[in-house]
């Protein structure tokens, strides 16, 4: 059987009114449309799961795919991550559960060993080339690596699933 594939893409806390707030109503309405589309794209077959790891939305998405996993033993989570120390500057509790997102996912792998000013392209690009679908929460600013990561992803050919964040609506683009 072959593995279909669905990569994150999606904005910092800082991008969001709610900034870091995740007990923000906003923030926990958010997380139930995640959780229920990523849900929804299990049951269409979707087992592999990319995440690029940022704060935020990578984060969400990661954490929804292991709470999954525990009904589903088929869904895979992927780390993909820009380069080694991606998490060093984050607070402390950031970086814990970014340590422990990593512990439970079924591989990690690293884009880049070094920082480099386009290792995060470059990770973003990787999980666009090894997903069938791209799942994105993204509020239409074109100059954010989420917008760059969303018209790459339609360039080259994949569908799109867009959240906006304000909204909560989801619209498909592509294919």
């Amino acid at each position: 059987m072959e593995k279909i594939v669905c990569a994150f893409t999606g904005h910092r806390p800082k991008s969001f009114p709610w900034k870091y707030d995740e007990t923000a109503s906003d923030c926990v309405l958010l997380k139930e449309v995640l959780t229920a589309q990523i849900g929804a794209l299990a049951d269409r077959g979707v087992t592999d799961f990319l995440s690029g790891m940022a704060q935020g939305t990578d984060l969400w998405c990661s954490e929804i795919v292991l709470d999954l996993q525990k009904k589903n033993s088929a869904l895979k989570l992927h780390c993909i991550l820009p380069c080694k120390g991606q998490e060093s500057k984050w607070t402390a509790s950031a970086q814990e559960r970014y340590h422990s997102i990593l512990d439970q996912a079924n591989e990690v792998v690293y884009v880049g060993q070094e920082y480099s000013k386009d290792c995060m392209l470059k990770r973003n690009r990787y999980l666009v080339d090894h997903s069938s679908f791209l799942l994105a929460v993204y509020n239409g600013t074109r100059r954010s690596g989420t917008g760059a990561t969303v018209r790459y992803a339609l360039k080259q050919g994949r569908e799109v699933i867009v959240i906006d964040p304000a909204s909560k609506t989801t619209l498909l683009m592509g294919d």
